[in-house]
């Protein structure tokens, strides 16, 4: 932290990764973008990137009133560690298991890292409401996640128990509304 800046006050960067940085990794993007807006900036990539959005990733922001003109599918190689202007990195979220399992580039600022998997709704098969009830459902648990996330009392939290709680944001089973 340069002068007198504290945890407090400083703004944190987060980077959301997936495989294809299509979905998930996209749609926690534009979340922590907004409402963590003046304390997180977020950033999305994947390690194998699809090079598009998926359209229904972006129907389920744009339903929730989410600005989506600026996302885009990128490669986790334009924020490793000696990539131009790649932003030092505070907190790393892998929302995929195969993102998870991946040798990782090394990443500047010594990024604290969880998993916070998540079921792929690009995956999902069936009729659209279903495929756009999987779409809604990834919303929603990445929503939970990141509003926890961004309550966290980072000014009060060692590195340590910082980490325990980010690790437990993401170790919960996906949570499925009861019917």
């Amino acid at each position: 932290m340069a002068g007198n800046e504290t945890k407090q006050d400083r703004i944190f960067n987060v980077l959301f990764l997936c495989t294809g940085n299509s979905a998930r990794s996209i749609m926690g993007e534009a979340i922590l973008n907004r409402e963590g807006l003046g304390r997180f900036r977020a950033f999305s990539a994947g390690s194998h990137p699809t090079g598009t959005v998926n359209p229904r990733a972006l129907d389920a922001l744009r339903i929730a009133n989410y600005l989506t003109d600026d996302l885009r599918s990128k490669d986790w190689d334009e924020f490793a560690d000696g990539a131009k202007d790649a932003p030092k990195l505070d907190f790393i979220f892998t929302v995929c298991d195969n993102a998870a399992g991946e040798v990782c580039p090394i990443w500047p600022g010594q990024p604290m890292t969880a998993h916070w998997g998540l079921p792929d709704p690009a995956a999902v098969t069936g009729s659209e409401a279903e495929i756009a009830a999987a779409f809604s459902d990834a919303f929603r648990m990445l929503y939970n996640r990141i509003s926890i996330f961004i309550n966290l009392p980072m000014a009060a939290l060692d590195k340590l128990s910082l980490q325990r709680e980010i690790e437990r944001i993401g170790a919960h089973a996906p949570e499925k509304e009861d019917a």
